[in-house]
């Protein structure tokens, strides 16, 4: 059974244009990230990590909140768990009825983690959600990856093929949490792994590529560009501004508004960019 998330991602593989997945911490990220993408004309994923999740103590009221903001937008806005690992906060998930879901097994033995996220994608595609899985390391995640890691194309086919995920998160050089736009993405890998892979790639730690990176490994075969760090600098940077300037402000409204401007604005400019991938 299709969901949205399977036809928005095979809709945008299809066409080589890529789809901005951007996480949210505050339920200001929530609304300043469905604001630049109505803004841009463009669908984009709304992501609430299990980080998020233990941040706000409990997966339901930040995702509830994201729910009603991507209902009320004018464009297509989807609602995705990302780098789940707890499996009640994936059961808790899909009684919320998110559009997708990432489960990330990566830290476990490779016969777990198979038998694990096959498990998962049962479960989540019985609910009518999208799954996300990740084979290959990606640099930086919670200490754990290493940056060199790279995804093996046979692996990846293999991967999919045995737990029926619809969209395969791969490591081709990007690390988590980079703050500057200095890195760059192994396309000839993209391509390889786009060549053997039947769904669409995901790339995490896309904070750390320029925008002709960005444009790169989307025209190389990447479809969902995960965006974190970047956003959250931004948002920071426009508080300190803020603060710095007036610094006997103590409603947050005035000071956190900044934040929500910067990231709408480069959420609408980061959507632009995914959507020329293909060109």
């Amino acid at each position: 059974m299709s969901s949205p998330f399977t036809t928005l991602l095979g809709d945008a593989r299809d066409a080589g244009r890529g789809v901005g997945a951007f996480n949210v911490v505050l339920l200001e990220h929530a609304e300043a990230i469905a604001a630049g993408a109505a803004g841009a004309g463009l669908p984009v994923v709304l992501q609430i990590s299990e980080n998020c999740a233990t941040y706000h103590r409990g997966l339901v009221p930040i995702t509830v909140a994201t729910q009603a903001v991507a209902r009320a937008a004018d464009v297509q806005v989807l609602v995705h768990l990302d780098h789940v690992k707890d499996l009640d906060l994936v059961a808790t998930g899909i009684e919320l009825g998110v559009d997708s879901i990432m489960f990330d097994g990566s830290e476990l033995p490779y016969e777990e983690n198979l038998a694990a996220t096959r498990d998962v994608a049962r479960r989540c595609h019985d609910a009518g959600i999208g799954v996300e899985a990740e084979l290959g390391e990606v640099g930086g995640k919670d200490g754990v990856h290493v940056p060199g890691a790279r995804t093996d194309p046979g692996d990846a086919a293999e991967f999919v093929a045995a737990t029926g995920v619809d969209a395969l998160a791969v490591a081709v050089g990007t690390s988590h949490a980079m703050r500057s736009r200095v890195a760059s993405a192994d396309r000839e890998l993209i391509r390889e792994l786009a060549r053997s892979v039947p769904v669409p790639l995901v790339l995490h730690g896309s904070s750390g590529l320029s925008d002709a990176e960005l444009r790169g490994a989307v025209g190389a075969g990447m479809t969902k560009v995960n965006v974190a760090t970047h956003l959250n600098g931004l948002f920071t940077g426009a508080l300190r501004e803020v603060l710095t300037s007036q610094p006997d402000l103590t409603d947050p409204r005035r000071y956190v508004s900044a934040g929500r401007t910067a990231v709408q604005e480069e959420t609408a400019r980061l959507l632009q960019v995914l959507a020329e991938g293909a060109s």
